[in-house]
């Protein structure tokens, strides 16, 4: 494996750098790396140290009954995450992320780079942007703050703090087979959960058949529930490759091909293909399925038979903003409208997200969180509410909110950004970002270390777009000034 010098050198980044600009890049290039190694072990909660985690999860126990168990007192963090965020320093008012610009001459040099390339034709009509210092709250630059603005996929970002804040990063998604008191009828019933697979569903059908032929049954009727959601499946968008009907219930977020992210052909009825496929796995385990599948809610007296957990909210979070995917993420918001007492649709996930959000002390005003997903051309945002919502995700009291920061898309290496950057970018492994994308829109939201060791959040975003193109490059220009350090 290449050190941090090596890899410096092999980027180009050397050249034109003194030594103490050097040794700061190089730090952060230590940071990108490590990085690439835990996502590269697997599987998606590689994000966060566990003893964070599970610091996290002892400080905020809410929102449902599928949480780690927290019997022992809660541990301390682990040691290198004080370290870390001690060099960004912990000094200044961090209770309002979108404080006033700050008055030393941080701002000034800001704008003396960030002017001219917000003014670049390729942004379209509209533009706006805020740079924030996370380890003193203050704002650094700002453009068009609060101007409610479209964000497209970068309003995951309010959607995956609203989750993890409502329910915690160890809560899971539960999938259930359900018997009725004579074993005659089993239930398949679906809790959320996109990221359900065919491994998973075979072993619920083998649980299933355990428990049923351990009763002396060997044929039953099959029901499917997916009474958790309500409200129209299809987003409003309409049938879309870029994401299946919203269903309590799926298989491989619906996908009709061997894809795991990106557009795919997707099912009509991702419900009863599930409940389909289950029927198939149990008649292999043994136990016949009689004529198929049918929609019904388990019965009163049913008792449960088999399980299956989805990954941690961390894992599903991290996957959600690496890959923007909008199944994931509209399930998010589903999850969170549950734990509020909403209905899980998009109007309950809605309110559910909005009502987390001002209880973080975030700036609302003209903000419209329309769906999970940022499919939904109603979703109106400000640049304001994304910075700080990833400077919150920094702050050392919100530990929970962690994974919105390891999830983000490294340039140049993971996710929607691995072909964004190239090795002659200044910005290439140093930023770590929320892309955005609808026709006419085009936005970018993450976070970069600068040359001087501060952790900056940033929100650019841009409307009237006609190349996207072109406005992708213009945004990572911005991003780049932000990590190379021109002012």
């Amino acid at each position: 494996m290449l050190n941090r010098t090596a890899l410096a050198d092999r980027l180009g980044m050397r050249k034109g750098l003194s030594d103490r600009q050097f040794t700061a890049v190089s730090a952060a290039l230590g940071l990108a790396l490590a990085a690439g190694v835990a996502f590269a072990a697997g599987p998606w909660d590689s994000g966060q140290r566990k003893a964070e985690q599970d610091w996290a999860a002892a400080r905020t126990l809410t929102g449902g009954a599928h949480h780690e168990p927290a019997a022992r007192a809660k541990p301390a963090p682990a040691p290198s995450a004080p370290a870390v965020l001690a060099v960004l320093g912990t000094g200044g008012d961090r209770s309002a992320p979108d404080a006033a610009v700050a008055p030393d001459g941080a701002g000034a040099g800001l704008r003396a780079v960030l002017d001219p390339l917000l003014k670049d034709p390729a942004l379209g009509t509209r533009r706006s942007a805020v740079v924030i210092d996370t380890a003193t709250g203050k704002r650094l630059y700002g453009v068009g703050a609060d101007t409610p603005m479209t964000p497209a996929s970068t309003v995951k970002i309010a959607t995956t703090v609203a989750a993890l804040s409502a329910l915690g990063p160890a809560h899971r998604i539960p999938t259930t087979v359900r018997a009725s008191a004579d074993l005659r009828t089993v239930t398949l019933v679906g809790g959320g959960d996109p990221t359900l697979d065919r491994a998973a569903l075979r072993s619920l059908a083998a649980g299933t058949a355990r428990a049923l032929k351990d009763g002396g049954v060997r044929s039953v009727r099959l029901r499917y529930d997916t009474s958790a959601y309500s409200g129209p499946a299809l987003h409003p968008i309409g049938p879309n490759e870029n994401i299946a009907p919203v269903s309590a219930l799926m298989v491989d977020e619906g996908r009709l091909d061997d894809t795991s992210s990106g557009p795919a052909p997707r099912s009509g009825d991702p419900a009863r293909d599930a409940a389909d496929a289950f029927g198939e796995l149990l008649d292999e385990a043994g136990v016949a399925a009689g004529d198929g599948a049918a929609p019904g809610r388990a019965a009163a007296k049913s008792r449960p038979v088999a399980e299956h957990l989805s990954a941690p909210l961390s894992a599903l979070v991290e996957r959600a903003l690496t890959n923007s995917d909008n199944d994931i993420a509209e399930a998010l918001a589903r999850r969170t409208a549950i734990a509020a007492g909403e209905p899980a649709d998009f109007r309950g996930g809605r309110r559910a997200v909005t009502a987390q959000l001002k209880k973080l002390g975030l700036p609302l005003k003209g903000v419209n969180i329309a769906d999970g997903s940022g499919l939904d051309r109603q979703d109106k945002v400000t640049a304001a509410l994304l910075a700080g919502l990833l400077a919150r995700a920094a702050d050392q009291e919100h530990p929970e909110l962690r994974p919105v920061l390891t999830g983000l898309p490294v340039a140049g290496f993971s996710g929607t950004l691995s072909g964004r950057y190239t090795t002659k970018s200044g910005g290439t492994g140093l930023i770590r970002a929320k892309t955005g994308t609808l026709t006419g829109v085009n936005s970018l939201s993450g976070t970069v270390v600068d040359p001087h060791g501060r952790l900056l959040a940033f929100a650019f975003l841009a409307s009237g777009t006609a190349a996207p193109s072109e406005a992708q490059s213009a945004l990572d220009a911005l991003a780049t000034a932000l990590a190379d350090g021109r002012r």
